[in-house]
Protein backbone atom coordinates (compact mmCIF):
# COMPACT_ATOMS: atom_id res chain seq x y z
CA UNK A 1 0.00 0.00 0.00
CA UNK A 2 2.82 2.45 0.87
CA UNK A 3 4.66 1.63 -2.33
CA UNK A 4 1.54 2.22 -4.42
CA UNK A 5 0.91 5.50 -2.61
CA UNK A 6 4.47 6.64 -3.33
CA UNK A 7 4.13 5.62 -6.97
CA UNK A 8 0.86 7.50 -7.44
CA UNK A 9 2.22 10.55 -5.66
CA UNK A 10 5.24 10.86 -7.95
CA UNK A 11 5.10 12.50 -11.36
CA UNK A 12 6.46 11.26 -14.69
CA UNK A 13 10.08 12.18 -13.90
CA UNK A 14 10.09 10.38 -10.54
CA UNK A 15 8.39 7.31 -11.98
CA UNK A 16 10.74 7.30 -14.97
CA UNK A 17 13.80 7.42 -12.70
CA UNK A 18 12.37 4.55 -10.66
CA UNK A 19 11.80 2.48 -13.80
CA UNK A 20 15.35 3.19 -15.01
CA UNK A 21 16.75 2.03 -11.66
CA UNK A 22 14.62 -1.11 -11.82
CA UNK A 23 15.87 -1.88 -15.33
CA UNK A 24 19.48 -1.30 -14.22
CA UNK A 25 19.04 -3.58 -11.23
CA UNK A 26 17.51 -6.41 -13.27
CA UNK A 27 20.16 -6.15 -16.01
CA UNK A 28 23.07 -6.05 -13.56
CA UNK A 29 21.81 -9.03 -11.56
CA UNK A 30 21.28 -11.06 -14.72
CA UNK A 31 24.87 -10.33 -15.73
CA UNK A 32 26.15 -11.06 -12.21
CA UNK A 33 24.46 -14.47 -12.06
CA UNK A 34 25.60 -15.37 -15.58
CA UNK A 35 29.19 -14.28 -14.96
CA UNK A 36 29.33 -16.13 -11.65
CA UNK A 37 28.60 -19.34 -13.54
CA UNK A 38 31.06 -18.44 -16.31
CA UNK A 39 33.88 -17.55 -13.90
CA UNK A 40 33.39 -20.75 -11.93
CA UNK A 41 33.56 -22.82 -15.11
CA UNK A 42 36.49 -20.85 -16.53
CA UNK A 43 38.61 -21.07 -13.38
CA UNK A 44 38.25 -24.85 -13.28
CA UNK A 45 38.34 -25.54 -17.03
CA UNK A 46 41.46 -23.56 -17.90
CA UNK A 47 43.61 -25.46 -15.42
CA UNK A 48 42.06 -28.80 -16.37
CA UNK A 49 42.32 -28.16 -20.11
CA UNK A 50 45.95 -27.07 -20.05
CA UNK A 51 46.86 -30.16 -18.03
CA UNK A 52 44.96 -32.42 -20.45
CA UNK A 53 46.63 -30.74 -23.42
CA UNK A 54 50.18 -31.33 -22.24
CA UNK A 55 49.38 -34.96 -21.41
CA UNK A 56 48.03 -35.65 -24.91
CA UNK A 57 50.30 -37.45 -27.44
CA UNK A 58 49.48 -35.00 -30.28
CA UNK A 59 47.62 -31.78 -30.94
CA UNK A 60 44.83 -33.63 -32.79
CA UNK A 61 44.21 -35.86 -29.79
CA UNK A 62 44.45 -32.86 -27.46
CA UNK A 63 41.80 -31.00 -29.46
CA UNK A 64 39.46 -34.00 -29.20
CA UNK A 65 39.99 -34.28 -25.45
CA UNK A 66 39.42 -30.59 -24.84
CA UNK A 67 35.95 -30.73 -26.42
CA UNK A 68 34.67 -32.53 -23.33
CA UNK A 69 36.68 -30.46 -20.81
CA UNK A 70 36.43 -26.91 -22.16
CA UNK A 71 32.79 -26.05 -21.35
CA UNK A 72 33.33 -22.30 -21.76
CA UNK A 73 35.40 -22.71 -24.97
CA UNK A 74 38.40 -20.79 -23.66
CA UNK A 75 41.36 -23.07 -24.43
CA UNK A 76 40.05 -25.03 -27.41
CA UNK A 77 39.96 -22.03 -29.80
CA UNK A 78 43.68 -21.47 -29.18
CA UNK A 79 44.49 -25.12 -29.91
CA UNK A 80 42.34 -25.16 -33.04
CA UNK A 81 43.99 -21.97 -34.32
CA UNK A 82 47.50 -23.29 -33.71
CA UNK A 83 46.61 -26.67 -35.20
CA UNK A 84 45.34 -25.02 -38.37
CA UNK A 85 48.76 -23.43 -38.88
CA UNK A 86 50.62 -26.61 -37.94
CA UNK A 87 48.69 -28.60 -40.58
CA UNK A 88 48.94 -25.85 -43.19
CA UNK A 89 50.73 -26.92 -46.35
CA UNK A 90 52.74 -24.02 -47.72
CA UNK A 91 53.29 -25.30 -51.31
CA UNK A 92 49.54 -25.73 -51.88
CA UNK A 93 48.54 -22.56 -50.08
CA UNK A 94 46.74 -19.90 -52.15
CA UNK A 95 48.62 -16.68 -52.68
CA UNK A 96 47.28 -14.27 -50.06
CA UNK A 97 48.55 -12.01 -47.33
CA UNK A 98 47.08 -14.40 -44.74
CA UNK A 99 49.44 -17.16 -45.89
CA UNK A 100 52.40 -14.83 -46.34
CA UNK A 101 55.08 -14.38 -43.75
CA UNK A 102 57.00 -16.77 -41.59
CA UNK A 103 55.52 -19.51 -39.45
CA UNK A 104 56.12 -17.40 -36.34
CA UNK A 105 54.22 -14.44 -37.79
CA UNK A 106 51.24 -16.54 -38.87
CA UNK A 107 51.09 -18.26 -35.49
CA UNK A 108 51.21 -14.95 -33.67
CA UNK A 109 48.38 -13.60 -35.79
CA UNK A 110 45.97 -16.52 -35.42
CA UNK A 111 46.68 -16.98 -31.72
CA UNK A 112 46.19 -13.27 -31.09
CA UNK A 113 42.84 -13.32 -32.89
CA UNK A 114 41.70 -16.43 -31.02
CA UNK A 115 42.83 -14.97 -27.71
CA UNK A 116 40.96 -11.73 -28.37
CA UNK A 117 37.78 -13.70 -29.06
CA UNK A 118 38.14 -15.67 -25.83
CA UNK A 119 38.86 -12.57 -23.76
CA UNK A 120 35.91 -10.79 -25.34
CA UNK A 121 33.67 -13.54 -24.01
CA UNK A 122 35.18 -13.20 -20.56
CA UNK A 123 34.86 -9.40 -20.59
CA UNK A 124 31.23 -9.46 -21.73
CA UNK A 125 29.01 -7.63 -19.24
CA UNK A 126 31.81 -5.68 -17.56
CA UNK A 127 30.85 -2.46 -19.36
CA UNK A 128 27.27 -2.85 -18.19
CA UNK A 129 28.32 -3.36 -14.57
CA UNK A 130 30.65 -0.35 -14.71
CA UNK A 131 27.93 1.81 -16.27
CA UNK A 132 25.32 0.80 -13.71
CA UNK A 133 27.75 1.30 -10.84
CA UNK A 134 28.69 4.80 -11.97
CA UNK A 135 25.30 6.13 -13.11
CA UNK A 136 22.73 4.54 -10.76
CA UNK A 137 23.52 6.89 -7.82
CA UNK A 138 23.00 9.92 -10.05
CA UNK A 139 19.71 8.56 -11.39
CA UNK A 140 18.57 8.07 -7.79
CA UNK A 141 19.77 11.57 -6.89
CA UNK A 142 17.83 13.01 -9.83
CA UNK A 143 14.69 11.28 -8.60
CA UNK A 144 15.29 12.60 -5.09
CA UNK A 145 15.87 16.20 -6.13
CA UNK A 146 12.89 16.21 -8.46
CA UNK A 147 10.69 14.53 -5.86
CA UNK A 148 11.61 17.11 -3.21
CA UNK A 149 11.01 19.96 -5.64
CA UNK A 150 7.68 18.49 -6.68
CA UNK A 151 6.61 17.96 -3.05
CA UNK A 152 7.63 21.47 -1.93
CA UNK A 153 5.90 23.05 -4.91
CA UNK A 154 2.68 21.20 -4.14
CA UNK A 155 2.81 22.17 -0.45
CA UNK A 156 3.62 25.79 -1.24
CA UNK A 157 0.50 26.00 -3.33
CA UNK A 158 -1.55 24.52 -0.51
CA UNK A 159 -0.69 27.35 1.90
CA UNK A 160 0.93 26.82 5.31
CA UNK A 161 4.04 24.58 5.42
CA UNK A 162 4.85 22.64 8.59
CA UNK A 163 7.45 20.08 9.50
CA UNK A 164 4.85 17.33 9.53
CA UNK A 165 3.74 18.12 6.03
CA UNK A 166 7.33 18.38 4.72
CA UNK A 167 8.86 15.31 6.37
CA UNK A 168 6.60 12.75 4.67
CA UNK A 169 7.08 13.75 1.01
CA UNK A 170 10.76 14.58 1.48
CA UNK A 171 11.38 11.24 3.21
CA UNK A 172 9.66 9.42 0.35
CA UNK A 173 11.79 11.32 -2.17
CA UNK A 174 14.98 10.34 -0.35
CA UNK A 175 14.07 6.70 -0.98
CA UNK A 176 15.26 7.26 -4.55
CA UNK A 177 18.79 8.00 -3.32
CA UNK A 178 18.81 4.80 -1.29
CA UNK A 179 17.47 2.90 -4.32
CA UNK A 180 20.26 4.28 -6.50
CA UNK A 181 22.90 3.16 -4.01
CA UNK A 182 21.25 -0.26 -3.66
CA UNK A 183 21.52 -0.72 -7.41
CA UNK A 184 25.06 0.65 -7.74
CA UNK A 185 26.84 -1.11 -4.87
CA UNK A 186 26.33 -4.73 -6.06
CA UNK A 187 27.33 -3.73 -9.60
CA UNK A 188 30.56 -2.08 -8.42
CA UNK A 189 31.48 -5.00 -6.17
CA UNK A 190 30.77 -7.51 -8.93
CA UNK A 191 32.78 -5.48 -11.44
CA UNK A 192 35.83 -5.44 -9.17
CA UNK A 193 35.61 -9.14 -8.26
CA UNK A 194 35.08 -10.25 -11.85
CA UNK A 195 37.87 -7.96 -13.02
CA UNK A 196 40.36 -9.70 -10.75
CA UNK A 197 39.18 -13.15 -11.81
CA UNK A 198 39.32 -12.22 -15.49
CA UNK A 199 42.84 -10.84 -15.07
CA UNK A 200 44.00 -14.10 -13.50
CA UNK A 201 42.42 -16.23 -16.24
CA UNK A 202 43.77 -13.90 -18.92
CA UNK A 203 47.31 -14.33 -17.59
CA UNK A 204 46.93 -18.13 -17.69
CA UNK A 205 45.60 -18.05 -21.25
CA UNK A 206 48.36 -15.73 -22.46
CA UNK A 207 50.98 -18.00 -20.93
CA UNK A 208 49.41 -21.04 -22.56
CA UNK A 209 49.28 -19.23 -25.92
CA UNK A 210 53.01 -18.42 -25.70
CA UNK A 211 53.88 -22.03 -24.82
CA UNK A 212 51.64 -23.29 -27.62
CA UNK A 213 53.31 -20.97 -30.11
CA UNK A 214 56.77 -22.18 -29.15
CA UNK A 215 55.64 -25.80 -29.36
CA UNK A 216 54.30 -25.43 -32.89
CA UNK A 217 57.40 -23.56 -34.05
CA UNK A 218 59.70 -26.22 -32.61
CA UNK A 219 57.74 -29.11 -34.12
CA UNK A 220 56.77 -27.68 -37.51
CA UNK A 221 59.81 -25.62 -38.42
CA UNK A 222 62.18 -28.63 -38.63
CA UNK A 223 59.67 -30.41 -40.88
CA UNK A 224 59.40 -27.39 -43.18
CA UNK A 225 63.20 -27.18 -43.52
CA UNK A 226 63.51 -30.77 -44.77
CA UNK A 227 63.88 -31.18 -48.58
Amino acid sequence: MDALHWWRQGDAVTQGAALVLLAMSVASWVVIVWKLRLMRQASADVARCTAAFWQAPSMEVAAQRLQSFDRAALVLPLVVAANSIANHSLPDAPASLASAGSLSQRLTRVLRDALHGVLGRLQFGQVLLATVGSTAPFVGLLGTVWGIYHALTAMAGAGQITIDRVSGPVGEALVMTAAGLAVAIPAVLAYNVFGRLIGRIEADLEGFARDLRELVIDTVAPADSRP
